[in-house]
């Protein structure tokens, strides 16, 4: 059940770096919200889901291209 709302709101802050991206036309922010949206139907683990997407939502802030 974690996993399932996890991947839940990984999703959705997923849509939302990827609209971000979109309108401010930056690749990183487009990429990181495609990967949150898909990277949890590889993995059930909720400790990797959470380490995973915390990595996914502070990548665009560490890169920028």
């Amino acid at each position: 059940m974690s996993a399932l709302i996890i991947g839940l709101i990984a999703g959705a802050i997923g849509m939302g770096y990827f609209v971000y991206g979109k309108r401010r036309q930056k690749f990183a922010p487009m990429l990181a919200g495609v990967l949150l949206g898909v990277y949890p139907f590889f993995t059930e683990n909720p400790i990797l889901l959470l380490l995973i997407g915390a990595a996914l939502m502070a990548a665009p802030f560490l890169v920028d291209f």
